[in-house]
């Protein structure tokens, strides 16, 4: 079997996870540290070589949008998340052996957030400004993750695959890489995964 291994980092994912966890937005180390750490000492890949590390994620958007309620505008190039993120994918493509994957970001205007429909379905009032979020759509990540699984499978560049997500919708794209002969090693972080996708992996690492 060939001995070498690929992580790939569905990065919306591992982000969220972390911040779960530290309650915190994660640093390049907390995703080393809490991350490829845990799964570069695992027996299972311990005497495989490593290829590269793939972190898949879109750039933070840098539009305005004015809140069409309270007429304030929002630049989200001067908010605590774009400057988080931006500092995050900075320090991760100097990372020795991490590559990143990006995907695009779209702006579509505004949505009525979770907590305000919920609010409004027991109770009929007005809406306010607060009730209104940003409505924010990453293009791109999901295919680039799947093309990458193709591309890594069909040129027999690894023998494993080790994929760090909790999306089903990678299903389609873990079975293909099994039937051209590489071995797919799942880590969820904890997260409830659906049953399919660990049906469709080799191995749970964690």
């Amino acid at each position: 079997m060939n001995s070498t291994y690929a992580i790939l980092l569905d990065g919306g994912f591992v982000t969220r996870k972390l911040r779960e966890t530290l309650d915190k937005f994660p640093t390049a180390d907390d995703i080393e540290r809490f991350c490829i750490e845990e799964i570069m000492k695992h027996s299972a890949v311990q005497r495989l070589n490593l290829l590269r590390i793939y972190f898949y994620d879109a750039p933070p958007s840098q539009d305005k949008l004015t809140n069409p309620i309270s007429k304030e505008t929002v630049s989200f190039a001067q908010t605590q998340r774009f400057k988080q993120m931006t500092s995050l994918l900075n320090a991760l493509e100097l990372r020795p052996n991490f590559a990143l994957r990006m995907g695009d970001t779209a702006v579509h205007g505004w949505t009525l957030g979770k907590g305000a429909l919920q609010d409004i379905k027991r109770e009929t009032r007005p809406l306010t400004a607060r009730d209104l979020v940003p409505d924010i759509e990453q293009k791109g990540v999901d295919l680039r993750i799947g093309l990458d699984i193709a591309r890594l499978a069909l040129r027999e560049l690894v023998g494993v695959l080790v994929i760090v997500t909790g999306d089903s919708d990678f299903i389609p794209a873990f079975k293909f890489a099994r039937r051209e002969g590489v071995r797919v090693y799942l880590h969820h972080m904890g997260h409830n995964v659906n049953r399919q996708l660990k049906v469709h992996t080799d191995l749970i690492l964690g």
